[in-house]
């Protein structure tokens, strides 16, 4: 979340970021809510100090007074004594509110978006950062979807899925099973050998965990709740592993911190239906490779720029056409400064779909993790996060599989090979 220092002081910088992500006057009531509640909050704290620096004074007084045989003085001293302990524990009782919602007005404010991002309403006014230049695969006339090839080649089980679960939970099978472990095995490597440590995390997270990341409250429909435990299934590797160095102060030398992680992601996705959302277009259960980078606030925005390289090379190696957007205000996610999403082309829909998204956080995820580094000067400052899928692998393997048919059968990229075992699904 935003710091309540850097609102007061980066007022009018505040409301023109929120106004890029579309919000409107009455919403944006909430910067004057929070400068006023911190106002309240500060005249509470300095009343509490005077009280309690007069209840210790007086306090000292007490026995004093009955050795120099002032005992109605010193029973006076006692009667205010406890006046204010009563008056410190009401307007502790007024500090605890006001910091609460203080907090809580800070939790409903999203990221201010970095400069660079352009202002929209929605997808369709995202920026085409890098376009695909090279001409798009065109397949025959009886090109199948790859919900189809699905079928014909035995790879994943939708309605099998549904009788297990429910819709939205495919079930890999032969083939396809080993496609899906070959991309997570070959993007995991790629990933160790740019440098990034390897972390199997839980799949389930508590609600600090996940609000540290921002998924609470922004997020908490999209999640699946074990009520009983109070733990969320995670939406993303990202969650658990960037909380690893939640409540941290780490040393200036030790960053950049590079963490990759494998895991099923669970997300709720309701709400759409059609075409554009069939077979592996939207799932509730997907695989997903991830990458996290705690950085120094000035290198911040060169690392994201050497993510988006990394992200190119694997969709590069797999031979995927792809494009990269700038998410526009309308569009960006709600703890985000920047967000680049990575698109494939999926021949047999004629359709692009996104398979990644890589973002700078600055310091909204680390200011409430309270994640931080101590500089050369001694000085701790909060530090930024980014973080990018690298890649989720549903729609990854819907477009290997569209771009890649023949008459006789699917070809494995040749890079994919060593780990498939295999170079043709058939």
């Amino acid at each position: 979340m935003l710091q309540v220092s850097f609102i007061r002081t980066h007022k009018d910088q505040v409301v023109q970021g929120l106004q890029k992500r579309n919000w409107t006057a009455e919403e944006l009531q909430i910067v004057e809510d929070i400068i006023r509640t911190d106002d309240r909050r500060k005249s509470v704290q300095i009343e509490l100090d005077a009280t309690l620096a007069e209840r210790n004074r007086l306090s000292k007084t007490i026995g004093e007074l009955m050795k120099q045989g002032n005992a109605a003085e010193a029973e006076q001293n006692k009667m205010l004594v406890a006046t204010l302990k009563e008056t410190a524990a009401n307007l502790e009782y007024a500090m605890r509110q006001s910091e609460g919602l203080l907090e809580d007005l800070l939790l409903r404010v999203p990221n201010i978006p970095h400069e660079s991002v352009p202002f929209g309403t929605g997808a369709d006014d995202n920026e085409v950062y890098k376009a695909w230049t090279k001409p798009l695969p065109e397949l025959s006339a009886d090109a199948l979807p790859h919900w189809e090839l699905a079928t014909r080649y035995k790879i994943f089980d939708l309605e099998l899925g549904t009788k297990l679960t429910g819709a939205g939970f495919p079930v890999y099978r032969g083939k396809g099973a080993k496609l899906e472990r070959a991309l997570i095995w070959f993007f995991l490597e790629k990933a160790t050998q740019a440098g990034y440590e390897e972390i199997i995390p839980p799949l389930m997270v508590n609600e600090d965990t996940a609000r540290g990341t921002g998924q609470l409250p922004d997020k908490e429909g999209q999640m699946y709740y074990v009520e009983r435990d109070n733990l969320y299934l995670i939406p993303t590797a990202e969650v658990p592993v960037t909380n690893i160095y939640r409540d941290t102060i780490l040393d200036e030398r030790e960053l950049p911190i590079k963490l990759t992680g494998y895991t099923p992601c669970f997300r709720r996705e309701a709400g759409s239906y059609g075409a554009h959302v069939r077979g592996l277009n939207r799932v509730h259960q997907f695989d997903k490779v991830e990458i996290v980078q705690i950085e120094h606030p000035e290198r911040s925005y060169d690392t994201l720029m050497s993510m988006l390289e990394h992200v190119s090379g694997l969709l590069d190696a797999l031979e995927l056409p792809y494009r990269i957007l700038r998410l526009c205000g309308g569009d960006m996610g709600f703890t985000s400064a920047l967000t680049f999403d990575f698109e494939v082309y999926s021949a047999a829909q004629q359709r692009w779909l996104e398979v990644s998204s890589v973002s700078n956080f600055e310091t909204y995820q680390s200011n409430r993790m309270k994640l931080r580094f101590r500089d050369a000067d001694k000085k701790i400052q909060l530090a930024h996060t980014l973080n990018g899928s690298a890649l989720a692998l549903a729609r990854i393997v819907a477009a290997l599989l569209e771009n890649n048919q023949t008459p006789q059968g699917i070809v494995i990229p040749e890079v994919l090979r060593p780990f498939t075992g295999f170079d043709r699904i058939d």
